[in-house]
C-alpha cells in the first residue's frame, strides 16, 4: 500500500515537473535573458509610458495585458489607451466608462473590433470599474486609407473637425526608419512609398493622444499591435520627437516553435519580450 501511495505521489510530482517544463510562454529582456514577471512590473511602473505590443489574435498577450494593467494599478495611478479605438469614437467610449451608455449601446455607437468582447472589453471594464481614463488614440481608419492611396496630401482637404481626430499636420516623417523601409520590402514593393506613410500617420496620432491624455505622476499603458512599437520605432519615435526626456518601456509579443531560448531575430525588439509557443491556438 505504501509503495502504491509513493508511486502515485512520484507520478504527480513528475507530471507537475513536466508541466513546468512546457510553459505557454516565457518572458525575456531585450538581450534575450529570462526575466521574472515580478521584476518586469517593478520596472514598468518607473516609466511614464508603457507601449504593450500584441499579436491581435494571441490569447496569451491579451491575458498578460490585463494582468500587467491590474498589477501596475496596484502600485501607481494609470491612464490607459489603445490603437483599437479610433479618436472619433472617444465620446462613445467616455459615455460607456461614465455609465451613460450600456454595453449594447457602446457596441452600436462605436466601431469595435470583432474580438472586442473577449480581448479588449476586460481592459475597458477594468478602467470603468476603477474610474481610469481610457483614451481612443488611433486615427479613424478611413483617413489612414486616404494616406495609403494618396500620401499625406490627401489629408489637406479635410475639415478642421476631421483633422482634430489625428496628429497635427504636417507630421514629422522619416522614410529611412527601418520599420517603414521594411514594410515596403515585406509587400514586395506593392503599395509604394505611401504604405509606410499610412503607418506613420497612425503612429504619430497614437503618440499625440498618448501625450494629450497623460497625467502627471501616472503611468500611461498603451495597447497596440507589436509592429507599432517594436525596435523602439513607431509610436515611441513620435513620443520622443515631442518629449525627448519621456521614459518609455516597451513590451512586444513574438512566437517561436521552441521558446526555451530567444532566437537572435527576436532579441532587441523591446525591453520585455513575451515569447509564445507557436502551437498556441489563435483566437481568430
Amino acid at each position: 500500500m505504501r509503495k502504491l501511495v509513493l508511486t502515485q505521489v512520484l507520478f504527480l510530482l513528475f507530471g507537475s515537473l513536466m508541466a513546468q517544463q512546457k510553459p505557454a510562454y516565457l518572458l525575456y529582456n531585450s538581450k534575450g535573458r529570462k526575466v521574472s514577471y515580478e521584476k518586469m512590473i517593478k520596472q514598468l511602473v518607473e516609466n511614464d509610458v508603457v507601449l504593450f505590443g500584441e499579436y491581435h489574435n494571441n490569447a496569451i498577450a491579451h491575458w498578460l495585458q490585463l494582468s500587467v494593467t491590474k498589477d501596475c494599478y496596484s502600485k501607481k495611478d494609470l491612464v490607459l489607451g489603445a490603437e483599437m479605438f479610433e479618436q472619433d469614437n472617444q465620446n462613445a467610449l467616455n459615455n460607456y466608462l461614465n455609465g451613460n451608455l450600456s454595453a449594447k449601446g457602446f457596441d452600436s455607437s462605436a466601431r469595435l473590433w470583432k474580438n472586442y468582447p473577449t480581448d479588449y472589453a476586460p481592459l475597458v471594464n477594468f478602467a470603468k470599474d476603477n474610474k481610469i481614463v481610457f483614451a481612443a488614440t488611433n486615427i479613424p481608419r478611413k483617413y489612414a486609407s486616404l494616406v495609403a492611396k494618396g500620401g499625406f496630401r490627401a489629408l489637406d482637404t479635410l475639415s478642421a473637425k476631421e483633422k482634430s481626430w489625428m496628429a497635427p499636420l504636417p507630421i514629422a516623417y522619416d522614410a529611412a526608419l527601418p520599420g517603414y523601409k521594411n514594410m515596403i520590402a515585406m509587400m514586395g514593393g506593392h503599395g509604394g512609398e505611401n504604405l509606410p506613410k499610412a503607418q506613420a500617420i497612425k503612429d504619430a496620432t497614437m503618440a499625440y493622444f498618448i501625450l494629450a491624455n497623460s497625467k502627471q505622476g501616472a503611468l500611461f499603458i498603451h495597447y497596440n499591435g507589436s509592429y507599432h512599437s517594436e525596435n523602439y520605432e513607431g509610436i515611441g519615435w513620435y513620443l520622443k520627437q515631442q518629449r525627448p526626456n519621456i521614459k518609455i518601456a516597451t513590451i512586444t509579443t513574438v512566437s517561436q516553435k521552441d521558446i526555451k531560448t530567444l532566437i537572435a531575430e527576436n532579441k532587441g525588439k523591446a525591453d520585455y519580450i513575451i515569447c509564445v509557443d507557436a502551437d498556441m491556438t489563435n483566437t481568430y
